[in-house]
């Protein structure tokens, strides 16, 4: 034994094979930890470059996407618009009719009181007629309460008298009624009678009344041209005119109708006389 054996030495002691595979493989997985890891980041390093070569697909799905937006939009916004449209054309179609009713109401309302202002006016030119005729029975039966004289004698008319008559009257047509005229103008139904007798050379007394009893009295059916029609009773009568023939008389009717031509059908006589 060396006398040195015991001294302990120094230098390291020799590590066992098992402790250097031990390191050694640890030392490996680190090495292939690192390598993973290079190799992980070299990967992530190398993801962007291929989410820029995926951009534009995205880009064309979202742009897709907004036209698609756009057109549903539009249609929506169209579908709002004739909506809209059909409500409005609606709306004034109401307010049309409405004011096509008002106005239908309004024409018919004019058109009633027109109605109802032609009846009183001619309710009214009736009333007038009546009265007038009633002044002038009045008239006659005050003046007959006097003394009337006897009507003056009749003389035979010459020839062609009952044509001077009847175009005496004739030229009278149109002019106006007015109570107690005797013309040349106006007349009243006795006054017009009297001034066309005289044309014949023929005098009659001023009166309906009067006039109504002068000549013969003959049937209203059996009246020849230019007899005397006369209304009321003889002796009482409140109007006359001359037969013109054909069914017809010429009269100074009333203040609305002046001188007319009329026929008997629509107001027939009491009587009649002859005086020519």
């Amino acid at each position: 034994m060396s006398h040195t054996a015991h001294i302990p030495s120094h230098r390291k002691p020799r590590r066992s094979a098992s402790k250097m595979a031990l390191r050694a493989g640890v030392a490996g997985g680190v090495l292939s930890t690192l390598a993973v890891a290079g190799a992980s980041g070299t990967a992530s390093a190398a993801e962007p470059v291929a989410e820029t070569a995926a951009l534009p697909t995205l880009t064309a799905d979202l742009a897709s996407q907004s036209a698609q937006a756009a057109d549903a939009t539009q249609q929506r916004a169209a579908a709002y618009e004739l909506q809209a449209t059909q409500e409005s054309a609606a709306a004034k179609a109401v307010k049309q009719a409405k004011k096509d009713k008002a106005t239908a109401e309004r024409k018919a309302a004019e058109a009633k009181k027109k109605a109802e202002a032609e009846a009183k006016r001619k309710a009214a030119a009736a009333a007038r007629e009546r009265a007038s005729r009633a002044a002038e029975r009045t008239t006659l039966s005050t003046r007959s309460g006097a003394s009337t004289p006897a009507p003056a004698p009749v003389s035979a008319p010459a020839s062609g008298s009952v044509a001077s008559v009847i175009s005496f009257l004739k030229a009278q047509l149109g002019d106006a009624y007015v109570m107690g005229g005797t013309g040349p103008n106006s007349w009243d139904c006795s006054g017009l009678v009297q001034a066309a007798y005289r044309q014949a050379g023929v005098s009659l007394p001023r009166t309906s009344q009067a006039q109504s009893t002068v000549g013969t009295q003959v049937s209203v059916s059996s009246a020849q041209v230019g007899d005397i029609l006369y209304w009321g009773g003889a002796g009482s009568a409140y109007h006359v005119g001359v037969y013109i023939g054909n069914g017809q008389y010429l009269d100074a009717a009333n203040p609305s109708k002046g001188v007319v031509i009329q026929n008997l059908s629509g107001y027939p006589a009491s009587g009649a006389v002859r005086v020519l």
